[in-house]
């Protein structure tokens, strides 16, 4: 189904260990709007979609997604690769370093595992496609988090890559959006019926 090129999508060359950025960076690894989340959520969302061409689109921007877990991954690796127990407890991330010593693991930066109710797949395009725009904005927001507090240029380089990123999705799920609503059967959808409603008022 697709074609594996070994290389980050963009490069990470962090060359300073710091446990403290990891402990926030991870929320896009784990966390309610990280790049896990994300790639499941289109991965899984593809299947229901009734317009073959946004079904294709939830394939490749799920794939890419991926790719945007490897960056993640990549940078929580090199933030602590040379990490000590020592660095571990004078950080704070001494939590995490007991549990997992020094391996990956998703979770949110409040330490929180990652599970499958951080997205939704629910069948029908409308809802979904909403829930793709939103989940697009919330990752943004989260980038432009980090970006507010992490100052070291070598990890703000990528993270501006991603960021730039989830734009683009956005404005894809936004004509997405546009030419699933042009195709479908305008009966069998509420946005276009909130007569619905009434059905459920009596």
């Amino acid at each position: 189904m697709w074609n594996y090129e070994k290389r980050l999508q963009y490069p990470v060359k962090i060359t300073e260990t710091c446990p403290k950025t990891a402990q926030l960076i991870i929320s896009q690894f784990g966390g309610p709007d990280g790049e896990l989340a994300a790639s499941m959520r289109y991965l899984s969302q593809r299947y229901t979609m009734p317009c073959r061409e946004v079904a294709g689109l939830l394939t490749d921007i799920g794939t890419e997604e991926l790719a945007h877990l490897e960056i993640i991954c990549a940078i929580l690796y090199q933030l602590t690769k040379d990490l000590t127990s020592e660095d571990a407890k004078t950080a704070g991330f001494d939590g995490y370093y007991i549990d997992h010593t020094k391996a990956l693991w998703p979770q949110a930066a409040g330490g929180i595992p990652f599970n499958a109710c951080e997205f939704q797949s629910k069948g029908d395009a409308i809802t979904d496609l909403f829930e793709d725009l939103a989940a697009e904005q919330k990752a943004r927001t989260t980038y432009d988090n980090i970006l507010r507090v992490v100052t070291n240029p070598e990890v703000r380089d990528p993270i501006r890559f991603l960021r730039a990123r989830e734009v683009v999705h956005f404005q894809r799920f936004g004509e997405a959006l546009e030419k699933t609503k042009e195709r479908l059967n305008p009966n069998n959808y509420y946005f276009f019926n909130p007569e619905f409603d009434t059905q459920f008022m009596k």
